[in-house]
């Protein structure tokens, strides 16, 4: 009987005899593999069809909540068993959660109640309080005491934020880990923007190399509409992201043979 894994789909017989590709598809490429267009209309009759969460995409009028379009993802993999299937994932939160079925879990979830991270942001959110109190008073001694909150709030957020890059922690093929800071640590790279490794091919390829799933194509897809850029368009492809994407994938796919050849730049940034 098949190993069972919650977030892994298999295909059905339809894929029976299925031209693979012989090397794992660039992720960088935006035109995605036949089989993966199978896996992501399975995923979007999913969001069209699924009713245990809410989350407002723009594309039902009067839904309740902002709007706010998505980038989903889709790896096709074979897992330990040898079965052909696919995991499916969503950049950032969805529907104010990382955890919903059929989606793979984040590489590191930051919302847990008494981490490290809500705890920080909590004070940080008291020390903005008190600076507005403070300014309000408008005294001598107020101005001084608000002068000294606001750096202890740039210490303390500066701390924080590199103890979140510290907590993501990136897997490859062959086992290797490395965190945030290790990887934009490379020559020419900047520091990680914020919300680096909450893309879906990070997420993807994490739990596919946590559960020694082989993988075989990648492709992402914009679900809903963008009111912050035109650029995203739903239901249409895009390759991975350069500034967040790039030097993560660039360790993670080290030991992957890839369509293309090395992934754009990855290879020749140090």
């Amino acid at each position: 009987m098949p190993a069972e894994n919650e977030f892994f789909t298999p295909f059905d017989e339809s894929v029976a005899g299925f031209d693979l590709p012989k090397k794992f598809t660039n992720p960088f490429n935006n035109k995605p593999h036949p089989i993966c267009l199978m896996a992501i209309k399975s995923v979007q009759n999913h969001l069209i069809s699924q009713s245990k969460w809410r989350h407002n995409f723009g594309l039902i009028a009067g839904a309740e909540g902002p709007i706010i379009g998505k980038m989903f993802g889709v790896l096709v993999v074979r897992n330990a068993q040898y079965e052909l299937g696919y995991l499916a994932a969503f950049s950032g939160k969805l529907a104010g959660t990382y955890h919903h079925a059929k989606f793979v879990p984040p590489v590191f979830d930051g919302l847990q109640e008494g981490g490290f991270l809500n705890l920080g942001m909590k004070e940080l959110s008291r020390i903005n309080l008190e600076i507005k109190t403070l300014i309000k008073e408008n005294s001598k001694e107020s101005v001084e005491k608000c002068e000294s909150l606001k750096q202890l709030r740039k210490e303390n957020s500066i701390a924080l934020q590199q103890k979140l890059f510290e907590h993501y922690q990136f897997l490859n093929s062959v086992g290797e880990e490395k965190s945030l800071l290790d990887i934009f640590r490379k020559p020419l790279y900047n520091k990680p923007a914020s919300g680096s490794g909450e893309c879906t091919a990070p997420k993807l390829l994490q739990y596919a190399f946590q559960h020694k799933m082989n993988p075989i194509a990648i492709a992402e897809f914009w679900w809903g509409q963008s009111p912050k850029s035109d650029f995203w368009k739903h239901g249409q492809f895009y390759a991975a992201c350069k500034e967040k994407c790039a030097p993560i994938l660039s360790h993670m796919l080290q030991h992957v043979e890839m369509e293309d050849g090395d992934p754009i730049y990855l290879k020749t940034r140090g």
